[in-house]
């Protein structure tokens, strides 16, 4: 039987480890932290939590489903989510399967298979295995864009914010609106001595709430088609939260879901109390005074850079994941075209998608792995689709913007209908 190595014990690593073990497939894990979790264990130290850290989309669309939280809260807290995954872990066999407080340091293929270097507490080591399954997130290495001009003051990205009490009398400028950067606005109001955020783009602002119930939890039929949901979505947002361009924000050049929204609709609530304002898109340092493209200014002690994370696979060259500008080009964001022995887990951003759908994505990938070794002529069948037929088109009919973090960006019910209709193809000739 041929063992396969996952780096990452977050939700991604468990869900393929979990995955694979309902397969029989033989499965050693590699977790550079002390735990499972992943960055919801904010004393890893590669987590990029921080301590007022809630989720965004609600307990029922995000959970596992063979395995409902214990709580029985909306929106857990980072905390919850932590005890939740090491509880999965536990419940399933999963965490002795991991190595943890070991880095996989260099992958390079060998023999058909891939040699994995790691270094631990048992010191340094090369393993053979079959094939490796990279599981180690999508939002631990920080997008630091450049500037003109130096800034005098602090400048942080968002990657190292843990607790508002960074923040306490300083004069905060966050760049970016992204759904961390209105959570530490939302932080700032209570602790900054003024708090501004600059911004480039308009944005849709999601309230967690609609009619009572959580606002993801509505409309789980039949997906409207996207044209007849952006129109029906955006009427109800601006019945709720009104037009965020009268709070100070730009026109959106885009339409709703063509990227992910903001769902924080306090930040307009603070906006509207005067507590914080919009500036302009950043131009130039100098010195404590930021010059905005508007030819405004404003004095700062601290820059905190709201500005996003990129792909980081630095023990692979990327020539093996197939990196098409700024992301792998994969079958179903999984599966290279040279099918080498190589597979990404998590690489998927959707509004919605939660855990559950990436379990959905490691069920299709074991699902290839156990017929390669038990049914190899399903196997080939498989990758010959892969490479022979037109791939599907994961977009749900949404025109996402051409940004980098869209770059692996899906639509939660088009990307679930295709690996629904791979796995089932797959092992209906089994």
């Amino acid at each position: 039987m041929s063992r396969y190595a996952v780096i990452g014990a977050g939700p991604s690593g468990l869900a393929i480890a979990r995955a694979l073990q309902v397969q029989g497939i033989e499965v050693d894990g590699f977790e550079a932290s002390h735990g499972v979790g992943g960055l919801w264990d904010i004393t890893n130290p590669r987590s990029t939590m921080y301590e007022s850290a809630h989720l965004i989309s609600s307990r029922t669309t995000t959970e596992f489903a063979e395995f409902p939280m214990a709580s029985g809260v909306d929106y857990p807290s980072h905390r919850v989510l932590r005890d939740y995954f090491r509880s999965y872990a536990d419940h399933f066999g999963l965490t002795s399967l991991f190595r943890f407080d070991t880095r996989v340091t260099l992958l390079e293929p060998r023999d058909g298979g891939w040699d994995l270097a790691h270094a631990g507490p048992d010191g340094v080591g090369t393993r053979w295995y079959a094939g490796v399954i990279i599981a180690n997130g999508t939002l631990a290495e920080p997008n630091v864009p450049s500037f003109d001009g130096d800034f005098a003051g602090e400048l942080m990205h968002t990657s190292a914010y843990k607790s508002a009490a960074q923040l306490d009398g300083r004069r905060v400028l966050i760049v970016g609106a992204g759904n961390s950067g209105c959570d530490i606005a939302v932080d700032a109001v209570h602790h900054a001595a003024s708090v501004d955020m600059s911004v480039r783009r308009g944005y849709y602002f999601v309230p967690r709430y609609l009619f009572g119930r959580p606002s993801d939890t509505l409309n789980q039929g039949k997906p409207l088609p996207a044209r007849i949901k952006q129109a029906v979505d955006s009427r109800v947002l601006k019945a709720f939260t009104g037009d965020p361009v009268r709070f100070g924000f730009p026109k959106p050049d885009y339409r709703i879901y063509e990227s992910h929204p903001i769902v924080n609709t306090m930040v307009l609530n603070h906006l509207g109390q005067g507590d914080l304002r919009v500036r302009a898109d950043v131009e130039r340092f100098d010195g404590h005074t930021v010059r905005f493209r508007d030819g405004s200014g404003g004095d700062y002690d601290l820059v905190m850079l709201a500005t996003g994370y990129r792909l980081d696979y630095p023990f692979v060259d990327r020539a093996h994941l197939q990196w098409r500008g700024s992301s792998p080009r994969l079958f179903l964001n999984m599966f290279p075209a040279s099918f080498n022995g190589l597979y990404l887990m998590g690489m998927i951003e959707a509004s919605g998608i939660g855990w559950q759908g990436r379990y959905e994505q490691a069920e299709l990938l074991a699902s290839y792995l156990a017929a390669a070794e038990n049914a190899p002529e399903q196997a080939v069948r498989f990758r010959d689709r892969v490479t022979g037929s037109p791939w599907p088109d994961v977009t749900g009919g949404y025109r996402y913007l051409g940004l980098a973090r869209m770059s692996y960006y899906v639509n939660n019910h088009a990307y679930r209908a295709a690996v629904r209709h791979e796995r089932e193809a797959l092992e209906q000739t089994r």
